[in-house]
């Protein structure tokens, strides 16, 4: 048994017809009969129901399955850390969800661009759920999202938890008062959550928050991206729980009031495969540190100026 086994037979598994699998693979049909067939004569056990249309997998074949596309992964995870490590491929894919692009992420993006120059680096926006299967075929090489999934070939770290605010219609009633909202404020109004699609995402987080305190929204419409939510917000057609980096978005608009409770907070989670060590990684890493200490920092000084300032009146 090799890898060329394991292709065709995943490729046949997941096409549930020979001749897609074959054309697939740009192999005639035959010859992909007979590797399957040599396959399951090694194994000692039919993998497909052969009088089945779509073709389908038996038990042993479901069994088998799972393990055979977990060995091409790490093979494919192989060969691109290899190629990194040999300085090869000097290239890292960056998967991120679109709320992250108003935090940190774009300093992080130039000062990785400045201290890796020879690295190129891209962007690619899709959901924490698209990066993990992204990770795992090697279509991106870290991942910032905001879901807690678990995977046992994907290391995830929790970078920060981020304090989240309430997006209301600059008429509405609530966007005359001072202070924060409760959940159970944002529980009265008309909701809307993002994305619709694919769950788990954001939207299952903030639908939690209202379910965990036993409160269920007035009403939720469901919309594809964070931008079409806010100018809904903006259309008066109801309120919308966002992460407070996005309170610049729509400020003619859109008045945005914090939230009252400790646990109204969602996370940006860093994702890399398991065993992925690159340099490239490591730097951006430390870049991230780097870059939390200045926040830090800054935050400090300005409180500092603020009490300083109380105290000459």
């Amino acid at each position: 048994m090799d890898f060329r086994h394991l292709k065709y037979f995943v490729a046949v598994a997941d096409e549930q017809n020979f001749t897609r699998a074959a054309e697939r693979l740009h192999i005639s049909q035959p010859p992909l009969s007979r590797q399957i067939q040599d396959l399951e004569e090694e194994l000692g056990t039919p993998l497909f129901e052969r009088g089945s249309r779509p073709l389908k997998l038996t038990d042993a074949g479901r069994f088998f399955y799972g393990h055979a596309t977990r060995l091409l992964e790490q093979a494919a995870q192989a060969v691109r850390s290899t190629k990194r490590i040999a300085q090869l491929e000097r290239r890292l894919v960056v998967g991120f969800v679109s709320s992250t692009m108003y935090g940190a992420l774009p300093l992080l993006v130039r000062k990785f661009r400045a201290a890796n120059p020879q690295t190129e680096l891209a962007l690619t926006e899709m959901s924490t759920v698209e990066q993990i299967d992204a990770l795992k075929i090697g279509r991106i090489d870290v991942g910032f999202g905001r879901v807690r999934l678990d995977d046992p070939s994907i290391k995830r770290e929790i970078l920060r938890e981020e304090r989240l605010v309430v997006a209301i219609p600059s008429e509405h009633e609530l966007a005359r008062g001072e202070g924060a909202l409760t959940l159970r404020d944002v529980a009265a109004q008309p909701l809307l959550v993002y994305p619709r699609t694919p769950r788990p995402s954001y939207a299952d987080q903030v639908l939690s928050l209202l379910r965990d305190l036993a409160l269920e929204p007035a009403s939720v419409l469901e919309v594809q991206e964070m931008q079409t939510a806010l100018g809904l917000v903006a259309s008066g057609m109801g309120l919308c729980v966002v992460p407070a980096s996005v309170h610049r978005l729509r400020p003619d608009e859109v008045v945005y009031r914090p939230l009252a409770e400790a646990q109204a907070v969602s996370p940006i989670i860093m994702s890399t495969r398991l065993q992925d060590q690159s340099a490239d990684i490591a730097l951006m890493r430390q870049l991230i540190d780097e870059i939390y200490a200045e926040q830090r920092a800054a935050r400090e000084a300005a409180q500092a100026q603020a009490r300083a300032g109380l105290s000459s009146t």
